[in-house]
């Protein structure tokens, strides 16, 4: 896919529409977490510096096309101006009279958040008469909220066929991952995949199986995986109506050469509760009481053999339920020898979605591996295959 940067726009002078994902964690009026903000500063910061009048527009949260005061982006504008260093302009709406003069209002370099794109209708409709009145407020576009791309809304797909359009910074970093993980990948690549059901994560794996070399499946849902197989998982999570897609899948991989490592050992608890009393166990003898909370040790040296010998790894899910120790110990023993291969310049290491980030981050290495996404849903879609209209919209500017 061919697309361009920022490094072909000529900004000064320009009013730029920069299309962010401002949706962080909000609890108590507080920000609980910046990095979505802090990752977005180097494009506007660029922006700013090269001339721009920048314009700023994102949603948050899901206001459902109404004015909701605890959803407005006017707490942002703070933030925003710390993680700059710079003052940031507010408009109290995105598009209409109010943005425009707030737009018209801007010399070179200086910035302006926009208010929720959300808070009107036509924004999740991709409504046209919306796509154009944003279009109006700028001279070009720049999309840097890949975590946003898997929505065709107006803001991300609409207006991108409207102006000159470009990846910002955390947008082409975010591509060039994703490319190095399953575009044009370093081989062997093994992907780890964890999490609570199969249901959820039925097209990624099939597609995994088909892309990859060897399928790591851990959490809840290897637990399907081993009863589809005949084991009996006590009490364990698992998907009886799941059972023969699990088999389905593990034949499609095994018919395309790839190798798919379940677990071959369990730690298993009567109660999950943090410090339960456990157990380890082979993955024929869970006790009719008891339930698989995390994979055990030996299952935990063949993940590390097949990452030794690997060039690329792609992980999504977490092994256990990792949240309460001591269900934590395989995935942050795991994330340890990942991060380890990756400061060696042995492995490259790309992580992402909601339950993995918080993993690599429990386990104190989210820093440490190759690239680890901030995006949900969109990082999930695209390693499932998928088109994502926003990016798409980019390659067809």
């Amino acid at each position: 896919m061919t697309y361009r940067t920022i490094d072909a726009l000529d900004a000064k002078g320009k009013r730029v529409l920069l299309r962010a994902d401002l949706n962080v964690p909000v609890k108590d009026g507080r920000i609980t977490d910046r990095t979505r903000i802090e990752r977005l500063c180097p494009t506007i910061a660029e922006l700013a510096n090269d001339g721009a009048r920048v314009v700023i527009c994102s949603h948050f949260d899901r206001p459902k096309g109404k004015r909701v005061p605890e959803m407005s982006l006017r707490p942002l504008v703070e933030a925003l101006s710390a993680a700059l260093k710079r003052p940031v302009a507010w408009a109290d709406d995105c598009i209409g009279p109010e943005a425009e003069a707030a737009v018209a209002a801007l010399k070179d370099g200086e910035i302006l958040l926009l208010e929720n794109t959300r808070f009107h209708a036509g924004e999740e409709r991709n409504d046209p008469e919306m796509a154009a009145a944003l279009a109006r407020l700028a001279d070009a576009y720049v999309n840097d909220a890949f975590s946003a791309a898997h929505r065709a809304h107006a803001s991300t797909e609409g207006v991108a066929h409207l102006l000159p359009s470009y990846a910002g910074r955390l947008m082409e970093a975010e591509l060039k991952a994703l490319d190095a993980a399953l575009g044009n990948p370093a081989r062997p690549v093994v992907a780890i995949v964890g999490g609570a059901k199969v249901s959820t994560k039925l097209d990624l794996l099939g597609n995994l199986a088909k892309k990859v070399d060897v399928l790591v499946i851990g959490g809840a849902m290897a637990n399907t995986f081993l009863a589809a197989q005949g084991h009996d998982v006590g009490k364990s999570l698992q998907e009886a109506e799941m059972h023969e897609t699990a088999r389905a899948i593990l034949a499609e991989a095994k018919a395309g050469a790839c190798e798919i490592l379940l677990p071959v050992d369990l730690v298993v608890a009567e109660r999950f509760e943090a410090n339960a009393p456990t157990r380890t166990v082979g993955v024929g003898a869970v006790p009719p009481e008891s339930m698989a909370l995390d994979v055990g040790p030996k299952t935990e040296q063949a993940i590390e053999q097949r990452l030794r010998s690997a060039s690329t790894l792609v992980w999504n899910g977490p092994l256990g339920a990792f949240e309460t120790p001591p269900f934590d110990a395989a995935t942050v023993a795991v994330a340890e020898v990942v991060a380890a291969l990756t400061q060696s310049g042995a492995l490259k290491s790309i992580g992402g979605g909601g339950d993995t980030v918080a993993a690599l981050r429990h386990a104190g290495v989210a820093d440490r591996l190759t690239y680890v996404s901030t995006a949900g849903g969109a990082f999930l879609e695209w390693l499932e295959g998928k088109t994502l209209p926003g990016v798409a919209a980019l390659s067809a500017s």
